[in-house]
């Protein structure tokens, strides 16, 4: 038996089942198109040997592990300029490893082989995923940046791996990369620049209000209040179709939009101010609450296609109209209506329009009526920003596109839905993958990158820092920042990247100007501020606003986890605990599992030491180690008679939930099975001939007489049938939930 120490690199395509199923053929041709037009060239430049392909992958070996590197940096970097002009281009996941093979043949087996494969999964798609062997040999050979990602334990690899993500952007600066320790901490210079001149402009926005620590209300002087703030209060629907209020509530948006480009302009966000929509207030209590002096108040009325807008801007200090005005028109004049109302207001402020504002006054996003309503009935939905309304919002914003091809912000709308889906994995509540949630996104942004908004720069952020690039998407958010200063949401996201990036010192001050901007702020906002607040180290504060962002959206499972990692360290094991167990019940609705330390959901925190104060928190809450180590999971095992019950002669399907990716197993009474989708990763998504056994309290799967996986069986509690999340073949420290389906 011979044995060498080789240079190991597997690439797979990310969701080849899902394409296979849609187009088999076509997606095929494009495999083997890449496998020759981009892998071969490059394998052969570097030096390396095409060992075998594997359905959607491939195996080579190199003599050196920097051409190993270089090599697939060069593939990745060719797909991500394919971006936007290849509209079926297939996205690869590449792992690499140096270690001892075992050669036989033309092939190659063993560790080494088996480590980059493991690695190879741990990858995003488009990314790169490397052991601690191979970064030892490469780290000062090549102009690319490191992310450590700890200490990995991988299936049928019996100690930890260290292992480390590629930051593959080619225009990335050598000084950016990371070391394997201690993640170096940069700041780039543009970046300083725009920090510095966003918080100076917060400065004039806000020169009376305290800093922003917790949601609560706080009392303004009024007198002492920049004069030149305003609050849109929600229009008043005065049409005789109650079912208008979503337009009504539409051309409020559009209205805070357009104000908060006013220079000298502050302006709530509207986020806030719907909190009033329905209740009897004053304009001074309005004030008050969120520290503004104008208040604009007004209604709309429709009978079909016309239009009247009625609206007066009151003074809160004195009680008097500053303006009032009555606007008429048809819905296809909706944006030049919104455009008059917008100068009635600068011009009763004495505030003067800037070039680009003059030439953006009366464009129009859309010229087909129909399509804006549509897009009016999508965003209401949007707003709300919980799963179940986002699936609600995708077919609106899909109708506006159809209407209108050329609606640059319905494009921007649906990528920004697909790309919080991405991003906070709530693809299980479209029943789609992950991976296809994030191709959804860049499809749309492929025509919403054209018309620049703060959306399309915010949602390109959002899958930026979902696959770790975060210089890439505080670089978007920048730009979303400069188009759009009053959109609260860039100054939130801008903070929650930040604290990801390990500088929640620097997120802090953008997070307390999103909360200002919008005061009555959105549960994400808050959770952001407990996460950059966990990261400073002050748990109290963490857990506080853990709390408030819990109350305002109790079906955020990150809060829960957040605050029983806070209030583990805390030491408050009541609530701690309690925290998990709601945790755990979201998680077990939503098609999941319990969490455990081994598995509990991807959180992207690069510093390694804050990532440890989080993982310590949750084992001070309680939370096990794996789900063996669960007391209750002992009780739920099953009996090997259960487990033969459950298998033999049926149809097993399940998803993992973080991944969305399903898994098959259609065994017959005698025990031989097909397996499908993750259950068959070591088969390229199938192994066909899998004898199933039943080893004590293990259910093993035999495939090719060599390759015998093993896992027990345990019941799922809260699981049910419709989620498909019954039971867990729980094999290594990977869980597989699923349900006996026929």
């Amino acid at each position: 038996m011979e044995r060498r120490l080789a240079a190991v690199m597997i690439a797979d395509v990310c969701g080849y089942g899902l394409l296979t199923q849609a187009d088999e053929e076509g997606t095929c041709a494009r495999f083997q198109t890449d496998l020759h037009d981009l892998f071969e060239q490059r394998i052969t430049a570097h030096r390396g040997r095409l060992i075998k392909t594997m359905g959607d992958g491939l195996l080579v070996e190199f003599h050196s592990v920097v051409e190993a590197v270089r090599c697939a940096v060069e593939v990745q970097r060719a797909k991500s300029a394919s971006r936007g002009v290849d509209e079926g281009r297939l996205e690869f996941r590449i792992g690499i490893n140096l270690g001892d093979v075992i050669v036989e043949g033309d092939d190659i087996q063993g560790d080494g082989v088996i480590i980059a494969e493991r690695l190879q999964s741990l990858a995003e798609p488009g990314g790169i995923v490397i052991s601690g062997t191979a970064y030892d040999q490469v780290e000062k050979h090549l102009d690319v940046g490191f992310v450590f990602l700890g200490e990995q334990r991988l299936k049928h690899v019996e100690k930890p791996v260290r292992t480390y993500r590629l930051w593959v952007d080619q225009t990335r600066p050598a000084k950016a990369k990371v070391s394997a320790r201690h993640p170096k901490r940069w700041a780039a210079l543009g970046l300083s620049a725009v920090v510095l001149a966003a918080l100076a402009a917060a400065a004039w926005w806000r020169p009376w209000a305290p800093p922003a620590n917790t949601i609560e209300d706080q009392p303004v002087n009024l007198s002492m209040a920049d004069k030149a703030s305003i609050a849109v209060l929600p229009f008043a629907n005065v049409s005789d179709d109650p079912k208008q209020d979503f337009f009504a509530n539409g051309m409020t948006d559009g209205l805070v939009t357009e104000l908060a480009q006013v220079s000298g302009l502050f302006v709530i966000a509207r986020n806030s101010t719907f909190t009033y929509k329905g209740r009897s207030v004053t304009p001074r209590q309005v004030s008050e609450e969120l520290g503004v002096r104008y208040v604009l108040e007004g209604s709309v009325q429709r009978a079909g296609e016309q239009l009247r807008i009625n609206a007066q801007l009151i003074d809160s200090v004195s009680g008097g109209n500053v303006w009032a005005g009555r606007f008429d028109g048809s819905l296809s004049d909706v944006f030049a209506l919104q455009d008059k109302v917008m100068r009635g207001i600068a011009e009763a402020l004495a505030l003067r329009l800037n070039p680009d504002q003059q030439m953006a006054s009366g464009r129009k996003e859309t010229t087909v009526p129909e399509a804006f309503d549509a897009f009016l009935r999508g965003w209401e939905h949007h707003r709300r920003t919980t799963p179940e309304d986002f699936e609600k919002a995708v077919p609106y914003f899909e109708q506006a596109i159809s209407l209108d091809p050329a609606y640059g912000r319905a494009y921007a709308a649906a990528a920004m839905v697909y790309a919080r889906i991405y991003l906070w994995r709530w693809h299980y509540q479209l029943g789609i993958s992950r991976v296809e949630a994030r191709a959804r996104a860049w499809q749309y942004l492929r025509t919403a990158q054209k018309h620049k908004t703060a959306l399309a720069f915010q949602a390109t952020a959002l899958l930026s820092e979902a696959d770790w690039q975060h210089a890439d998407a505080l670089a978007e958010l920048r730009q979303a920042i400069a188009l759009e200063p009053g959109d609260s949401w860039s100054y939130a996201l801008t903070a929650f990247v930040l604290t990801c990036a390990g500088r929640p010192a620097e997120a802090l001050p953008y997070i307390r100007t999103a909360m200002r901007l919008d005061p009555h702020p959105p549960s994400f906002f808050v959770y952001v501020l407990a996460l950059t607040q966990f990261s400073l180290e002050d748990f109290e504060a963490a857990a506080a606003a853990a709390r408030d962002s819990i109350r305002l959206n109790p079906k955020d499972d990150g809060s829960f986890l957040l605050l029983a990692s806070a209030a583990g360290q805390l030491g408050h094991r009541t609530e701690a605990e309690q925290a998990v167990a709601r945790f755990n019940a979201l998680r077990l609705s939503r098609g999941g599992i319990a969490v455990t330390l081994s598995a509990y959901p991807p959180l992207d925190l690069q510093n390694q030491q804050i990532r440890d104060q989080f993982h310590e928190g949750l084992r001070l809450a309680g939370v096990p180690e794996t789900l063996m180590d669960a007391d209750s999971n002992l009780r739920n095992q099953l009996a090997v008679g259960e487990a033969r019950s459950l298998f033999l002669g049926h149809q097993l399907r399940g998803r993992l939930l973080d991944s969305g990716e399903e898994h098959q197993a259609l065994v017959s009474t005698d025990g031989i099975a097909t397996l499908t989708g993750d259950w068959a990763s070591l088969g390229a998504g199938r192994m066909t001939d899998v004898e199933v056994r039943f080893e004590k309290d293990a259910v093993c799967f035999l495939w090719l007489k060599t390759t015998n996986l093993c896992g027990v069986v345990l019941r799922n509690p809260g699981g049910s049938r419709a989620r498909e999340n019954e039971f867990i073949w729980y094999h290594g420290d990977r869980a597989f939930t699923f349900s006996q389906i026929r």
